[in-house]
């Protein structure tokens, strides 16, 4: 049995083989026992003939269990697998984590590999014994990637596995075999160079496509803590896709965008020449704004970091309609105090540049940032040439004195230096009969009074 295995540290090498020739045979024995009541998924208890000797095994491993004692529950466990394989799920939930905890502990490389395909075999024996295939084999991939990642001759046959997990299981494969199949990729990759890019790209859509469903779900039901794992989990596979495929722009003109051409539609592709192109900085190709307007259309979660991001692109190619839309669009998505500021500067500077400043500052004050109050600073310091009534020069000189107390408010005294240095001169304000601190009102669209100071 196993539980021998575990008992005897015999180093005699002879014995070893002999006793492991024992152990797999018994096993695949043990593999044939219940087969065709396999789908009773062994919800209910099924004891065998001798049920006090069940019961007490039942309780002589589990109190091993509570205690740690996990080599001391072996015996019993042993004694329930051979004779009541079709106990209760219990048996196998309490088997795995018992042979699970002994693998971590042991030290010994061939021990350690007895009690790993002591492991998995348990998962075997319950996908037979008590059906649940797609549940069980999530749990066997992870074990088996957890002790087999590193091991060379392990990694066909765990990629394998992992290609078998998510066909069945698709949407539902567990969270924690979402970065594991992918890492399960490149090990492979690495090791034999034997995965086309192909196969690369279709298992990363598979884990990609999976992760959207389970992040739609888990913002359906306000998980925000779960939201933030999957995109971990998200930026994890995608690092792991560009170490084994150069995924460049060059990489997504020659394989993606055809693909996108064919079917405009395609929201993960669009997704991803996005994120690629983005991330090799080309975003000047029209290539990757198709994919952002794609993505903006075809997503039914809208995203502010999208639509701030569309608004910029377009301010630089002089559309401000459209990007004036996109803000407006993404301001009540905004969840930050932060993100509320960077759309209401954007809207102000698309005014600015409709020559509209008055409903530039307007919104510049809305936001009440350091930044709007130099923004506006801006403004009034640049109005002279359009303002100047070219009559007197103090009167004229008043929109940098606008200017400076808005630096002020911003804090920024460099540029209030240079404000006050086109104050008007006390010269000026004499000739006017004006008296330094009186209030004199600006003209011009500034309409705003001012607190007279000269430059001298």
């Amino acid at each position: 049995m196993i539980s021998g295995l575990l008992n005897e540290g015999s180093t005699n090498e002879k014995a070893m083989t002999m006793k492991w020739k024992t152990y797999v045979m018994v096993c695949f024995a043990l593999l044939t026992i219940g087969v065709n009541t396999a789908m009773s998924q062994c919800k209910e208890f099924k004891w065998p003939e001798n049920k006090a000797k069940a019961d007490e095994c039942v309780a002589i491993y589990g109190d091993a269990l509570k205690q740690g004692n996990y080599r001391g529950a072996t015996a019993c466990f042993q004694w329930m697998l051979a004779n009541a394989p079709q106990w209760n799920t219990k048996l196998y939930i309490d088997g795995a984590d018992i042979y699970d905890k002994l693998a971590e502990k042991e030290t010994d490389p061939a021990k350690k590999k007895v009690l790993v395909d002591s492991l998995l075999m348990l998962y075997d024996m319950r996908i037979k014994n008590c059906g649940d295939e797609a549940n069980v084999l999530n749990r066997k991939a992870y074990a088996s990637y957890k002790y087999n990642i590193k091991n060379k001759e392990q990694l066909a046959g765990l990629l394998s596995l992992y290609d078998k997990v998510f066909e069945i299981n698709g949407n539902n494969v567990s969270d924690g075999n979402l970065v594991a199949f992918m890492t399960t990729v490149k090990a492979n990759q690495l090791a034999f160079k034997n995965v086309p890019d192909d196969q690369i790209l279709s298992r990363y859509d598979k884990i990609m496509s999976i992760i959207d469903v389970k992040m739609k779900k888990a913002m359906e039901q306000n998980k925000t803590a779960d939201v933030e794992k999957l995109k971990g989990y998200k930026d994890a596979v995608d690092g792991l896709l560009i170490g084994m495929v150069k995924v460049d722009c060059e990489f997504v003109r020659k394989n993606l965008a055809p693909k996108f051409k064919q079917n405009p539609n395609d929201l993960a592709l669009a997704k991803k020449i996005f994120t690629f192109m983005l991330q090799d900085k080309c975003t000047d190709d029209p290539l990757w704004l198709e994919a952002a307007e794609a993505i903006h259309k075809l997503n039914p979660e809208k995203d502010f970091g999208l639509l701030k991001t569309l608004a910029v692109k377009y301010m630089s190619s002089g559309n401000y309609d459209k990007a004036e839309a996109m803000l407006k669009e993404g301001l009540p998505l905004a969840t930050t105090s932060e993100q509320k500021s960077d759309a209401s500067m954007l809207l102000g500077s698309i005014e600015v540049k409709k020559g509209n400043y008055s409903g530039a500052r307007a919104i510049f004050l809305q936001a009440g940032t350091s930044e709007a109050y130099e923004k506006i600073g801006d403004l009034y310091y640049n109005s002279f040439d359009n303002c100047a009534k070219k009559q007197n020069v103090a009167e004229d000189r008043l929109v940098y004195i606008a200017a400076y107390e808005m630096y002020q408010k911003a804090g920024n005294s460099a540029q209030m230096s240079r404000a006050k240095a086109q104050f008007p001169s006390k010269e000026d304000i004499f000739l006017l009969n004006w008296q330094a601190g009186s209030n004199q009102r600006v003209g011009c669209w500034i309409g705003e009074s001012v607190v007279l100071r000269t430059r001298d």
